[in-house]
């Protein structure tokens, strides 16, 4: 009696250890936004549980996602700037997909100017110096003939709000802006003058992950990268079912889910690849803010085989 029972425990116990979904934990910045909706849509659509995962998704600065990447409290993070920054300081990170291309972010000006070129002995807004608003305001102005350092005059001002609330007081002429502040900026009569990616790949989104995770546990990691292309494919070409989950998961009005999906579907990425010149971009300018001389290579702080291997198997990718 005692065998047979002992019998059917432990078919019980494998029988629940074989349907257990591997735990994982991954982090987004600053909130459950656009930006991050892979991740959102392959937690609340199954495509983390098609692959056989159990997805946390935290919302963390991203120097604490650094530290947590590295001490190893969180497995995977979204915010591909900090990790090739931080691969280019010395950790060992490596970012193996990417899921935003280029950046949504948009040029909003006092309702009198037609064009960028309008901007010139003007005020811009930007967030913070140094920040991806202020490199992406230096880069829109300067394609437009203007040096940004000598023909504009470029102001931090914080957040989105700040940035926004900047353009009423009369404290810039034009500011930066994310989705929906764009959004709620025309709704004030402010026009949009310029997108960043009308002009460059500024890659935003994508999966970071340290090297012991690579070498230990590659096929997590594959079917990470798989439940997040499905989840882009699925943002892509379902509007309405993303909108719906975007307001529920970011907790915000369905006219700014709208407005976030309208402004940034366009560079979500179908199959994970990172634009080369987005990504030498993002390499050069962490190369400035970390003070690293020597050239660095994309091997450095990239590992696309298993993002090849995903393509292959998903069949998105000619093998």
């Amino acid at each position: 009696m005692k065998r047979v029972l002992l019998g059917v425990l432990s078919l019980l116990y494998f029988s629940v250890a074989a349907g257990a979904d591997d735990k994982i934990t991954i982090s987004v910045s600053g909130s459950y936004s656009m930006i991050f909706l892979s991740a959102g849509i392959a937690q609340k659509k199954g495509f983390f549980k098609q692959e056989g995962l159990d997805a946390d998704i935290l919302v963390m600065r991203p120097a604490t996602s650094i530290a947590a990447l590295s001490s190893g409290d969180i497995d995977y993070t979204m915010l591909t700037g900090s990790v090739i920054r931080a691969a280019i300081a010395g950790f060992p990170f490596k970012v193996v997909a990417g899921f935003v291309n280029s950046s949504p972010h948009a040029l909003l000006g006092r309702p009198e100017f037609k064009s960028v070129k309008d901007l010139k002995g003007r005020t811009v807004g930007v967030g913070n110096f140094g920040s991806a608003t202020h490199v992406l305001a230096r880069m829109i102005i300067k394609h437009f003939g203007i040096d940004p350092d000598k023909e504009t005059r470029i102001i931090a001002l914080g957040g989105d709000a700040a940035r926004l609330a900047g353009l009423q007081k009369g404290l810039a002429d034009a500011a930066m802006t994310s989705p929906p502040w764009d959004f709620e900026g025309k709704k004030m009569g402010y026009v949009i003058l310029a997108r960043a990616y009308e002009f460059l790949n500024y890659p935003l989104s994508g999966l970071g992950v340290h090297a012991r995770k690579l070498q230990q546990k590659p096929g997590e990691v594959k079917r990470v990268i798989k439940a997040l292309i499905k989840a882009s494919r699925f943002i892509r070409e379902n509007r309405n079912e993303s909108i719906q989950v975007l307001a529920e998961w970011g907790k915000v009005p369905k006219e700014h889910a709208l407005a976030s999906y309208d402004s940034t579907v366009k560079v979500v990425s179908m199959d994970g690849t990172i634009p080369g010149d987005g990504l030498r971009l993002l390499m050069d300018e962490s190369r400035k803010e970390t003070k690293v001389a020597r050239e660095v290579s994309v091997n450095e702080v990239t590992d696309f085989a298993l993002l090849l291997e995903a393509q292959r198997e998903l069949g998105v990718k000619k093998p």
